[in-house]
């Protein structure tokens, strides 16, 4: 072990899913870079599945530069299975990898006041200097998940954009009509239905919010079908954002995840997690072992989605 390992010199290890994409992957990279030049501590990070860098390669890493404790941050925006036990299962799998390793775990990235802000500056910038009014309309879209709290967390982000920004704030006096969440996989609405939804409340402009890090698959598709709707609707001005992307206020939320780990002031939320409680509809997840993603690069055997909720120190 060395002195770079006590308090704050702990090495930060960013733990993302992964992505098919190229570009995401590119992003993903461009922002490890960004993170090494204004951190005080070595920087790594992999991905859990579909590809490179795995998780594994930066772990051993840092453990052959001598480094025995690291705050491994999950780039997650919402807790759900990958936050709360994919990467889990993986950092295990490490640990048994590395004989004296242990970890502390941040918690998830969002919702954070920065992100809002962040999300904000994105919309903005589809809507070419105009100001938002009543007859502009959000839908910020999710990736959708099997987890019931993941997709609530979907719709407190919808709720916290709107406060400030609703017409009728009591600031500006006015401002975005609504904003509403929708899905694009695993879980309703969906971005057709969403934009559906605020046609129907009367909506004349809306701009498709993608609740996304990095470029993808699925920010491409979400693009995609609301260029879809748009073709059909041709009453509806329908703009699709950008995703958050690499940029210096992703690197404060993360810095700070960072910082809380370190501190052990984790605020992670358990109260609605299907790992723990019997949700309905949910109850055989309780207590349910973890396993880690079955990575490409990585020698480990075959991936079960049976996912625990452990929180390693």
């Amino acid at each position: 072990m060395t002195e770079r390992d006590e308090g704050s010199g702990r090495p930060l290890l960013v733990v993302g899913h992964g992505t098919r994409d190229a570009d995401g992957v590119a992003d993903f990279g461009r922002f490890l870079r960004r993170l090494r030049g204004r951190m005080p501590v070595p920087v790594a990070g992999g991905f859990i599945e579909l590809s490179p860098p795995p998780l594994t390669e930066a772990v051993s890493g840092l453990y052959a530069d001598g480094h025995r404790r690291v705050a491994a941050v999950p780039l997650v925006l919402v807790a759900a299975g990958h936050g709360k036990g994919d990467i889990p299962g993986a950092m295990a799998r490490e640990l048994a990898r590395h004989p004296g390793l242990s970890y502390r775990y941040g918690r998830p990235l969002g919702p954070h006041p920065t992100l809002l802000d962040l999300l904000q500056e994105r919309m903005e910038s589809v809507l070419d200097g105009t100001r938002p009014d009543r007859d502009t309309a959000v839908l910020l879209v999710g990736r959708g998940s099997t987890d019931p709290d993941a997709n609530a967390e979907i719709h407190k982000v919808a709720r916290l954009f709107w406060e400030g920004r609703g017409a009728g704030g009591p600031e500006q006096g006015h401002g975005l009509a609504c904003v509403e969440p929708a899905f694009v996989s695993l879980a309703r609405p969906s971005v057709p239905e969403g934009l559906e939804r605020l046609r129907r409340l009367g909506a004349r402009r809306v701009v498709v919010l993608p609740y996304f890090l990095f470029r993808g698959l699925l920010p491409d598709r979400v693009a995609q079908q609301a260029r879809d709707y748009a073709a059909s609707h041709p009453e509806l001005d329908v703009r699709c954002a950008e995703v958050i992307g690499d940029c210096d206020g992703l690197a404060d939320v993360v810095a700070e995840r960072y910082e809380e780990a370190l501190a052990g002031d984790i605020r992670m939320n358990c109260d609605t997690c299907v790992y723990r409680i019997a949700m309905p509809g949910f109850e055989h997840r309780v207590g349910a072992p973890q396993a880690p993603h079955d990575h490409p690069d990585d020698p480990a055997g075959p991936h079960t989605h049976g996912h625990g909720h452990v929180h390693r120190q």
